[in-house]
């Protein structure tokens, strides 16, 4: 159970730390890049994996951690557009549901997980819930930022969740689990670092000292959100009970959805419509049906 709190601690964190860097004209750029460096500095650090460079650059899944670690810094730069934008509340609801793209891609990869009745109403709900959720009226399509950046986050986490299901399922084995994030977050930072010289302002954005204070604080809850969750499954099953982990990402999620829905109304005076109350409702019992499916 702690691990689990720490978990949704963690991940909550990062859409706080994003909405408060946007409060304090913090740049995301150098906030991102830090994250990724610090995360994975601390990945090779709390997960010791036997390894060598020689062994990493011939692994069969190398090419598709560039591309996973590459889309990791682009969507991490449209949760900070969308935290901005639309708020931690929406950005959340957008984010955490699209665990339905890996899990409808799993029943395509593996014929083991077959389409239930359950998790096919999950689906539905969770396609309805991000709608309403996001939902805003009288927004024009030239000033749909609030509606689209949340809608885009959606798909596109949702890709990205699929990319590590393949190559997780394709690819990795176990014991490669903790290098395999390890260079997802170095390749991230990487990606950062080649992106450096086409900014305009990259003088002027990394001036900033509280890019490195929120940027260090961004990389530890970053990494605390993966390495927690997977403490808490391993913790788990450690005891032999029958709490299926689909009940912890359940838990997790509607955790995470829930005290960022606070944590945006209470120190961000975020205001939600009805319809995205309705939204945030449906999306719960997605999760719901997820973890029982």
């Amino acid at each position: 159970m702690l691990y689990l709190i720490l978990c949704i601690l963690s991940s909550t964190g990062i859409f706080i730390v994003f909405k408060i860097i946007d409060r304090k004209n913090i740049p995301s750029f150098p906030v991102i890049l830090v994250n990724y460096l610090v995360a994975g500095i601390l990945s090779f650090t709390v997960n010791p994996t036997d390894y060598s460079i020689n062994k990493m650059l011939v692994s069969p899944w190398l090419p598709i951690s560039v591309l996973i670690g590459f889309l990791f810094i682009i969507f991490f730069f449209v949760i900070a557009r969308s935290s901005s934008e639309a708020g931690i509340s929406i950005t959340t609801v957008a984010s955490k549901m699209s665990v339905v793209f890996p899990i409808s891609f799993s029943i395509i990869l593996d014929a083991s997980d077959k389409l239930s009745l359950i998790k096919a109403l999950a689906i539905i709900a969770t396609v309805m819930g991000v709608l309403f959720t996001i939902y805003k009226p009288g927004i024009m399509v030239k000033r749909s930022a609030r509606l689209f950046i949340p809608l885009l986050l959606f798909i596109g986490l949702g890709l990205v969740d699929s990319l590590v299901k393949y190559a997780q399922h394709v690819y990795i084995r176990d014991e490669e689990t903790a290098l395999f994030t390890a260079v997802l977050f170095v390749m991230a930072f990487l990606t950062g670092v080649i992106i450096i010289p086409f900014r305009r302002k990259k003088t002027k954005e990394f001036k900033s000292s509280g890019a490195y204070v929120w940027g260090t604080i961004l990389g530890i809850v970053n990494l605390g959100s993966i390495y927690m969750l997977i403490s808490a499954l391993n913790h788990v099953n450690q005891f032999g009970t029958q709490i299926d982990s689909s009940i912890i990402f359940g838990a997790n999620n509607i955790g995470i959805v829930s005290l960022s829905v606070i944590s945006g109304m209470l120190f961000f005076k975020e205001k939600l419509l009805k319809i995205n109350w309705i939204g945030i409702a449906i999306s719960m019992i997605a999760i719901v049906l997820f973890s029982i499916s």
